[in-house]
């Protein structure tokens, strides 16, 4: 990886949100069909929904762009979604497992947050005003999903699972 320009380290950027994102995608359906909660499930498939749109974002961007979007992995969501596979293959309470899988896709959700947090910032900075657009597109449902993940903790799956510990 070469970083002599801020045209490189937004294209960095790029990629790594690419890779996070493809591997979402894999990862998103087995934490819906881990949820006992009908709730969790269906939020899970709907983030699944829109990283399908997140990925097409991301490839035309890169397509604006002349550039491939391969060639890179992010290990750090490679890590977080290995994390959250304990939690998956976790014996115990249903409740409690599903408070366990919403702070698993929680820490992926701060993750993208932060990173198209800054492939914004670059775009603006590079004059780029589409591209910021698109991903400021995304940075919002990415940060719908945490708050909507936080909700349902909060009001429904948290009670749950402390009343399953009494």
């Amino acid at each position: 990886m070469k970083l002599e320009t801020m045209m490189d380290l937004y294209t960095q950027e790029l990629k790594d949100l690419h890779s996070a994102e493809k591997q979402l995608t894999k990862a998103l359906p087995k934490l819906a069909k881990s949820a006992a909660n009908e709730q969790l499930r269906d939020a899970f498939l709907h983030h699944l929904e829109q990283t399908h749109e997140h990925v097409n974002r991301l490839e035309r961007i890169f397509a604006s762009l002349g550039k491939k979007p391969g060639g890179h992995k992010c290990v750090a969501m490679e890590g977080i979604i290995d994390e959250g596979g304990d939690i998956l293959s976790a014996a115990g309470d249903d409740h409690v497992r599903d408070a366990g899988l919403i702070a698993a896709a929680q820490r992926s959700e701060h993750y993208e947050i932060a990173a198209y947090g800054c492939a914004k910032t670059y775009a603006k900075a590079l004059g780029r005003d589409i591209d910021a657009d698109l991903l400021d597109s995304t940075l919002e449902e990415e940060k719908e999903t945490d708050q909507k993940l936080t909700e349902l903790a909060q009001g429904i799956i948290n009670p749950q699972a402390l009343a399953a510990a009494k």
